[in-house]
C-alpha cells in the first residue's frame, strides 16, 4: 500500500461517473446493503445521528431499513452534488402521514459539521473513489470520537470472468484493478480508525444472457481503467463481446447462463480518540463471523 492515488482509476471518469443519476440502486448494491446490516447487531452503540454515504448508488431501500433501525436519530444524506441531493430527497421523502417532524427525527441533505455524527455508513462507494485515502479522511473527520465506520467495496477478484474474456482477445482492461482488503485495513488506520475489523465473501450471478448481464453491469459504474479504450466501440466489437459472454451457455456449460462473480469487502472500524493509540486491523473469516451471528456471541472488536 502506497500513499499515492490508484493508478487504474481516471479522476475525470471518476467524478463524471459520480455526477450520474442512478433511476434506482442497483440489486447487487442492495443485497450487499442487506448483508451488512446483520453486522449492526454486534454493535451496542445507538448513534444519536448518521450520515448516509450516497445512498443513490448504495441502496434507497437499505437508507429506509437503516431509519427504521435508529428511528429518532437525526441523519444526514450525503451526495456529491446538487442534482443528486435533490433526487435523495425526493425518493427518501416519506408520505406526510409519516413525516420525520412529527417523529421528533430530521434528515438534512448535506454534510455533517466534522464529529458530528456517530455513525458513518458507505455501502459500494470506496471502490470507485479517485483518491479514496482522501475520502476515509472526510468519513473520519465527520465522527464523533468513537463513532463507527461501516462500509463495503468490491475486492480485486471481482469480474473475474470478464476479465479473462478480454484478455482473451487482447483487449485493454474492462474495469479498474479493485484494493485488497488489507491495505484498505492499513488505510483505516493511517486515517485514525481504530480496530478495524474486515472480511470479505463471492457472490455469483447468473444471467439468462450476455446483454442482460451487460445491462445489469452498467448499473454498478463503468470502466474508470486510464488504458481503457479510447474511443467508441462499433457494433461488430459489440456482437463479439456478447457472443464471448454467451460461449458458455452455447456449448452447455453453463445451463443457467453466463455468470460474473464479485468479491465484496466488508469494514467496520472505530474512530480512535486522540488519546488512544490505533490498534492493527483484524481479518475475521467469514464463516466465523456468521456463526457467531448465529450464536448471539459478541464481535471481536469492542464495538
Amino acid at each position: 500500500m502506497t500513499d499515492q492515488r490508484p493508478p487504474t482509476i481516471d479522476p475525470v471518469a471518476a467524478l463524471r461517473w459520480a455526477c450520474q443519476l442512478p433511476s434506482e440502486s442497483p440489486w447487487l448494491h442492495e443485497e450487499v446493503a442487506r448483508r451488512m446490516q446483520e453486522r449492526l447487531q454486534w454493535i451496542k452503540l445507538q448513534p444519536q445521528s448518521w450520515a448516509h454515504w450516497e445512498p443513490l448508488g448504495g441502496g434507497l431501500l437499505a437508507h429506509r431499513a437503516l431509519a427504521q433501525r435508529y428511528p429518532r436519530a437525526a441523519c444526514f444524506v450525503v451526495e456529491p452534488d446538487a442534482a443528486r441531493s435533490q433526487k435523495a430527497e425526493r425518493a427518501l421523502a416519506p408520505p406526510w402521514w409519516r413525516a420525520a417532524r412529527w417523529l421528533g427525527t430530521t434528515t438534512r441533505y448535506q454534510r455533517p459539521q466534522d464529529a458530528g455524527v456517530q455513525m458513518l455508513w458507505a455501502n459500494m462507494a470506496l471502490h470507485l473513489a479517485p483518491d479514496p485515502q482522501a475520502l476515509i479522511a472526510q468519513w473520519q473527520r465527520a465522527l464523533a470520537p468513537e463513532g463507527f465506520l461501516m462500509f463495503s467495496c468490491l475486492g480485486p477478484d471481482s469480474l473475474g470472468e470478464l476479465r479473462a474474456l478480454y484478455r482473451s482477445h487482447d483487449w485493454p482492461p474492462p474495469a479498474p484493478d479493485f484494493t485488497d482488503m488489507h491495505d484498505w485495513g492499513d488505510m483505516l488506520v493511517n486515517a485514525g480508525f481504530a480496530e478495524p475489523v474486515m472480511d470479505m465473501e463471492r457472490i455469483t450471478l447468473s444471467f439468462p444472457s450476455g446483454a442482460r448481464l451487460l445491462g445489469e453491469l452498467r448499473g454498478l459504474g463503468r470502466n474508470l481503467h486510464p488504458a481503457r479504450f479510447g474511443a467508441l466501440r462499433g457494433r461488430s466489437w459489440h456482437g463479439q463481446l456478447l457472443r464471448g459472454l454467451d460461449h458458455r451457455l452455447a456449448l452447455g456449460q453453463a445451463p443457467t447462463g453466463p455468470t460474473l462473480s464479485f468479491e465484496i469487502i466488508y469494514g467496520h472500524a472505530i474512530k480512535a480518540p486522540s488519546r488512544v493509540a490505533v490498534a492493527a486491523e483484524a481479518f475475521v473469516a467469514l464463516d466465523t463471523m456468521r456463526s457467531l451471528l448465529r450464536q448471539g456471541h459478541r464481535s471481536p472488536a469492542r464495538l
